[in-house]
């Protein structure tokens, strides 16, 4: 790449909370309720009930088996019935109800069939860009800049006003990836993007997947991270060998998550010195590569999930911050699965209150739709280069405006609730593991205390984590594991004490019986 003459860079996008457009007859009018009402009746009559002998029983076997003939089905948990289901009890094909604390691999935020999201799917607006999904960057619908605003730039990262729709996690992280790679150049040249141009050995090369054109930078990423399943987002992925084996990869660096002990404030001093050695390490790894296999962007999980739901200090990743914009390194922050709200915070970086932001924050799951934050330095300076048909879904950005409505209304946040629920189950899960229930010996690293219900614990083996799950379904919650044999509680934010209750009564069953 060479330097051309200067331009202009876009102008920001504001940042508001805005409210819905209610003079523009082409934007949906939600009436306001009283949300907390709502969320209080959301189960309706709905409690854990186990109708069949087994989990599953007989018809979700039998539907699961008919999937099987042209699909495969053996990842499949239930075969699940999402009419009958409501506010935070899941329901299977054969009438059982379980109480959910796994939602969807952590993706849905208020709820099964929310009277709110119902509402919204009958109206016109809905309708429409059901009928005609548009190609959104290149024939976007004129409701899309509304659209955008009330999604994503109403709960956007403090110093970040650009957002980039994908499809799914591993797409939004796996855009995040080219747009760094895009920006790499400049960014060590100290100039624009806009002012680097191609030379016609640049453009020729990168059709033979060589270089210049095709330069040979990397993502350095952590072990046991996850960040999707496509080549670039997989190969930095780390979490399990299944998800990795037999697939070519990027050889790309990755760097041992710091090794903290648990409970992490009872070994402050530990833990700040496990996390100076990993420090120390990505300085090293980025600059042992600078001249050969450049690292482009740094990549981590506030909590890295699925590898076992490992945490560390916001002065580490303050500390990480610090290091990528010395060696003038992309920050990318996946909140992927920590995002909208179960920490106790909308972001879970929010807590590490960064002087300066991330360069990419990626979102999906419980946002229930996707992409990534970043500025208007990180723009491509050329059309069509990070690009798709779809550029994200209307239809899920609406869904997700309307929930943030319901996540963020002023009399009854569910950020809060996620924080204030997570403290006391938290407090009880500890209480349990010392030796107050049938925990002891059996919760073990006990972890997420200030994370709202972002909580999890190991167990003594893998084998006594599957029974203890499978014993648990059985008995009418629904949760999952992560790592080696962790259990990793990830329920929706309209889980409430209640809720908290139930699943405590019904671990110190299963615990006593395992």
């Amino acid at each position: 790449m060479r330097l051309s003459g200067p331009c202009s860079r876009a102008s920001s996008l504001s940042l508001r909370a805005t409210a819905v457009r209610r003079s523009s007859p082409t934007h949906l009018v939600v009436p306001r309720r009283n949300l907390a009402v709502e969320v209080s009746t959301l189960d309706g009559e709905l409690r854990p009930r186990i109708v069949t002998d087994s989990v599953p029983g007989p018809k979700g076997r039998e539907a699961s088996a008919a999937i099987g003939r042209f699909q495969d089905p053996r990842a499949h948990v239930l075969v699940c019935d999402y009419t009958k289901s409501k506010g935070n009890y899941l329901v299977d094909v054969d009438g059982n109800t379980y109480l959910d604390l796994y939602a969807q691999i952590a993706s849905i935020p208020i709820g099964y069939n929310h009277p709110r999201l119902l509402e919204l799917a009958k109206s016109d607006l809905y309708g429409t860009l059901a009928m005609n999904r548009p190609s959104l960057g290149v024939f976007p619908p004129a409701e899309w800049k509304e659209l955008v605003e009330d999604a994503f730039l109403s709960v956007a990262p403090t110093g970040m006003d650009q957002v980039f729709t994908a499809m799914c996690g591993s797409c939004a992280n796996e855009t995040a990836f080219k747009a760094a790679f895009m920006s790499y150049p400049a960014r060590q040249a100290g100039a624009k993007a806009s002012e680097l141009s191609f030379s016609p050995e640049e453009l020729s090369s990168c059709m033979r997947n060589q270089s210049p054109g095709s330069p040979d930078m990397s993502i350095l990423s952590f072990t046991s991270a996850f960040h999707g399943r496509l080549f670039g987002s997989l190969s930095a992925t780390r979490s399990k060998p299944i998800h990795k084996v037999g697939i070519p990869a990027f050889d790309w660096p990755a760097v041992e998550w710091p090794e903290v002990k648990y409970p992490f404030d009872q070994y402050q001093k530990e833990n700040q010195a496990a996390e100076a050695k990993t420090l120390e390490e990505v300085e090293r790894v980025i600059k042992a590569n600078k001249h050969t296999k450049p690292v482009a962007a740094v990549i981590i999980e506030p909590i890295a999930s699925e590898g076992g739901d490992h945490h560390a200090s916001a002065n580490f990743f303050r500390g990480l911050r610090d290091l990528t914009l010395k060696e003038g390194v992309a920050f990318i922050v996946d909140e992927v699965q920590t995002g909208v709200g179960p920490t106790g915070t909308f972001w879970a970086s929010d807590k590490w209150e960064l002087d300066t932001p991330p360069d990419f924050l990626t979102f999906s799951k419980k946002m229930q739709a996707a992409g990534f934050f970043h500025n208007t330095d990180t723009r491509p300076p050329q059309a069509y280069r990070n690009f798709n048909t779809w550029m994200g879904d209307p239809i899920r950005a609406l869904q997700a405006a309307e929930q943030i409505r319901v996540i963020n209304d002023p009399d009854n946040s569910l950020v809060h609730k996620a924080s204030t629920v997570g403290d006391r189950l938290y407090t009880e899960l500890d209480f349990m593991s010392g030796g107050g229930g049938k925990g002891k010996g059996k919760i073990l690293n006990l972890r997420g205390k200030g994370q709202g219900t972002f909580i999890a614990w190991d167990m003594p083996s893998p084998e006594k984590r599957d029974a203890f799950l499978i014993k648990m379904r059985q008995n009418g919650v629904n949760m999952a594991g992560c790592g080696d044999a962790a259990v990793r509680l990830r329920p929706m934010l309209v889980f409430e004490h209640k809720h908290a209750e139930i699943m405590l009564e019904t671990a110190q069953q299963v615990l006593a019986e395992i």
